[in-house]
């Protein structure tokens, strides 16, 4: 927070007329008589701005509605922490009189606040002070006017080259002024009346600085240094001198002239130069850099168009000849002998060299050499030697004395630079020189043919192989007698070599998924030795064949197949290379597995496998076989879930055993199951029960003759047979029924009281048909057998249809139609039971049906084995 020292400094007035338009001068108030460092200025009324200079302007239109208008300026120095006020009133001038249209009197005026800008000579000699112009406002004839003036050469650097009258307006310069430093000023004229009323816009009045030619041109280099081919035709450019002048642009004082004052060497002038743009171009027609490697010229530059009168200066330029490849290279010699060992390899036989007059070490100079003729073998090489410029004869293949005792060469030479012919001269040939190469004879060692021999040696291939033999020759007597062999230590530990015979064999598996084999290959160096100790070398390279070593397996072995029974796609992978991979073949190996299933081919590794009919949901198992192209077949078990699903998320594993595999049935389907088995179970206790298993005596029909008639018109339970006999089949106490076996009969009968569902029935648990079997071994069991069979063949479908739809059904509607309750229906009759309780041997018991009534024995003659 700053805390302001605020006061009064002063009061300003200014005349105006009533109406102000905007953006119109009021007058000008000198701030820094009140504040000289002002860094803030501001005015307490929004109509009026303020500037720097202290001039107050109208922001918008104004009119003064009183005679009498005020406002304040504002001052601080937020440093200083001092505030000013500077109190400003306007008040309305005084209307003049109005004259009459006929005494006005029309008299044209020149307009004197505006003059031209004023001209001062550079370096003008004086007499000083020097009048340079006068400004006036045509308000004096009605005010007393004071001038005053601001700007750069008066109250800013150069401070007091300029000033002002007071009284009259006349500007006067005090002394003499650079143009090339000052070209112009432009200083703010002010005309006011004593009160500080400013009737005249500031005037912005400019001196402009007229040039005097004071300065003399100038090369912008102390020295130009350019170059230029040899042999360059006239008209050539080589290069441009630059020179520049500080006097005022585009006129005499900065039109420059250039020509050539002279030329070392002094003989034809070689190089033109142009007077206007200071280019240098090329003259003589035949620039020869073996006569002359360079120029050096003297060239001027003047002003003033080049008038003698002119300012001028000189400049040094150098040109320098460049070389062009105008000078063949030619042999020294036109004939060379040298000798050389036979067998010598990268050795120095013979060293060439040239003449040259072109620039040394430029690639006009430099030589190339080449071998024309005689070294068909490529077993000679010749290269250049960079500081000598001489030829390097070498023999890179060792030379054989038995097949040629000497070799003759022919060796040309060019240039590095494509050669120029000069002008006026004649093409040359090119220079060409014989070597001939004497060859000596030496005892040799053994040499290998070929020197790298290639062994292929199939993957996994057993120690001890055999692959291949690889001897060596003597190259005087032609043959390998004497001739021993071994492997040197450090290398592939692959193959070893019989020291006589020069046979390969391996000493380990090969295989390329272990280690170093990786690779597939090794380059292995064995040496010959012959008997006076002298040795060769040759290189065997073992490459590794792949094989037929993996069995092909299938990647993905678990599948869910939905009720839409889409094929699933089988692919197969196998580490072997090619012949030894696909096309792979497929096979289902389980007979009974593949009359349900088949496989039909995708691509050459991959097939599809899809049910060939309506089989069973459940979870098969398949055995599946895949043979590779080399014939390795791979054993792998396929694991199907057949699932009764619309996505393969919907099967939760509640699944039963099927066929080969395993297909298990879900909650519903097993609880079917066990209420068709029990239904099945009452079933066959009641036609066992009446068919009984003892021998009949009495002459009763095939079909259940051995049931008792009793007469009976009550639904009452039965009377408790409690014989010796009668064993109980099964507790069910706490389910409300039991079974009873009394001899080869069974009953099932509901206790009073206890109402029941095949769902309590399931608890109980359930009597096979097997179970009724191992009851008695009466022959009686043979004669309901086929009734049964008629029963069975009857039952058994539609007992099926009724299991499957239960367990498709997960919302038990199939299982309303036959999982029904029966309600208790009241107290049992006194007649006792119809069930057929009788004991099979006593005979007697039956004795009541020859004392039945007629209607009664066509009913009993049915029953009574005749």
């Amino acid at each position: 927070v700053l805390s302001l020292c605020c006061e009064a400094c002063k009061k300003v007035t200014f005349r105006v007329p009533s109406e102000l338009g905007a953006d119109t001068l009021v007058g000008r108030v000198d701030l820094k008589e009140c504040l000289q460092s002002a860094e803030f200025i501001s005015s307490t009324d929004g109509n009026f701005k303020i500037l720097e200079d202290g001039s107050v302007y109208t922001t918008s239109a104004l009119s003064l509605s009183a005679q009498k208008k005020t406002f304040t300026i504002l001052l601080k120095d937020i440093q200083e922490q001092v505030q000013k006020k500077i109190h400003v009133s306007l008040v309305e001038e005084e209307k003049k009189k109005t004259r009459h249209a006929r005494d006005t009197i029309l008299k044209r005026t020149k307009r004197r606040w505006g003059p031209i800008p004023s001209v001062m000579i550079e370096n003008a000699l004086g007499p000083f002070p020097l009048q340079i112009q006068q400004v006036q406002s045509d308000t004096a004839q009605n005010y007393t006017i004071f001038y005053s003036a601001s700007g750069p050469g008066i109250d800013q650097d150069p401070k007091g080259l300029f000033y002002i009258e007071r009284e009259t307006g006349n500007i006067f310069a005090t002394r003499a002024v650079d143009r090339e430093q000052y070209p112009s000023f432009q200083i703010i004229c002010f005309a006011t009346t004593p009160d500080g009323y400013s009737p005249e816009v500031p005037l912005v009045h400019t001196i402009r600085i007229e040039d005097d030619n004071d300065n003399a041109p100038y090369f912008t280099q102390d020295l130009f240094e350019f170059c230029v081919p040899e042999n360059s035709k006239p008209g050539v450019v080589v290069g441009k001198v630059i020179a520049e002048d500080r006097d005022e642009p585009y006129t005499l004082h900065t039109t420059l002239k250039y020509r050539i004052v002279s030329q070392n060497p002094p003989i034809t002038p070689a190089f033109s130069l142009h007077g206007d743009t200071g280019v240098i171009s090329v003259l003589l027609p035949q620039l020869d850099r073996e006569l002359v490697p360079s120029y050096t010229l003297l060239v001027e530059v003047r002003d003033m168009a080049g008038q003698p009168f002119g300012l001028c200066t000189t400049g040094t330029v150098v040109v320098k000849i460049e070389d062009t490849n105008d000078n063949a290279p030619s042999f020294k010699q036109i004939q060379y002998e040298t000798r050389v060992e036979e067998n010598r390899v990268s050795v120095e036989i013979l060293r060439v060299s040239v003449v040259d007059l072109d620039e040394p070490g430029s690639p006009g100079s430099g030589a190339v050499y080449e071998i024309i003729r005689g070294n068909d073998d490529q077993a000679f090489e010749i290269t250049t030697d960079k500081n000598t410029n001489e030829g390097i004869l070498c023999v890179v293949k060792g030379l054989d004395y038995e097949s040629a005792k000497q070799r003759v060469l022919v060796i040309g030479v060019n240039n590095e630079a494509p050669y120029l012919l000069a002008p006026h001269s004649q093409q040359l040939s090119q220079s060409t020189c014989s070597v001939t190469v004497h060859v000596l004879d030496v005892d040799e060692g053994p040499v290998f043919k070929p020197c790298l021999l290639r062994l292929d040696v199939k993957e996994c291939e057993d120690i001890g192989t055999a692959i291949g033999r690889y001897v060596a020759e003597d190259p005087e007597t032609g043959n390998s007698e004497g001739i021993r062999y071994r492997i040197p230590p450090g290398q592939c530990n692959w193959i070893n070599i019989d020291d006589k015979s020069g046979e390969v064999r391996t000493v380990k598996v090969l295989d390329r998924d272990i280690g170093e084999m990786r690779r597939g290959q090794c380059n292995i160096t064995v040496l010959a030795i012959d008997r006076n100790g002298k040795t060769g070398t040759g290189t065997i390279q073992v490459c590794i064949v792949p094989g037929n070593k993996n069995f092909p397996r299938i990647a993905q072995t678990d599948y869910i197949m939905c009720r839409d029974r889409k094929p699933i796609c089988l692919t197969a992978q196998d580490g072997d290379e090619a012949p030894y991979s696909t096309p792979f073949v497929y096979r289902i190996t389980d007979r009974n597995l593949a009359s349900m299933w088949k496989i039909s081919q995708h691509n050459d590794n991959s097939v599809y496998l899809s049910p060939k009919g309506d089989i069973p949901f459940g979870i098969y198992d398949i055995p599946v076989s895949v043979m590779d192209n080399g014939g390795k077949v791979g054993e792998n078990n396929i694991r199907v879930n057949l699932c009764d699903c619309v996505t393969p998320t919907e099967c939760d594993g509640r699944t039963r055993q099927l066929g080969g595999g395993n297909v298990t049935l879900g909650l519903w389907g097993i609880l079917a199951m066990i209420l068709g088995s029990l239904l099945l179970l009452l079933i066959l206790i009641t036609i066992c029960g009446c068919c009984g298993r003892g021998v009949m005596h009495r002459q009763v029909t095939d079909d259940c003759a051995n049931h008792n008639l009793i007469i009976s018109n009550t639904e009452a339970p039965g009377e408790e047979v409690m014989d010796h006999n009668i064993i109980p089949l099964q507790s069910t106490c706490d389910q409300g029924g039991y079974g009873v076996k009394t001899g080869d009969q069974q009953t099932f009968e509901m206790v009073k009281g206890r109402g029941h569902t095949l769902e309590s029935v399931k608890g109980v648990g359930h009597q096979t048909l097997g179970s009724v079997k191992e009851g008695g071994g009466q022959p009686m069991m043979d004669t309901c057998r086929y009734s049964y069979s008629e029963w069975h063949n009857f039952t058994h479908p539609r007992l099926g249809e009724k299991v499957h739809l239960c367990r498709q059904d997960e919302e038990q509607k199939h299982s309303e139609d036959y999982l029904l309750s029966y309600n208790y229906e009241g107290k049992g009759s006194l007649a006792g039971s119809v069930g057929c309780c009788s004991d099979q041997h006593e005979e007697e018991a039956l004795d009541f049906l020859d004392q039945l009534e007629p209607k009664f024995r066509t009913l009993a003659e049915t029953c009574i084995k005749r």
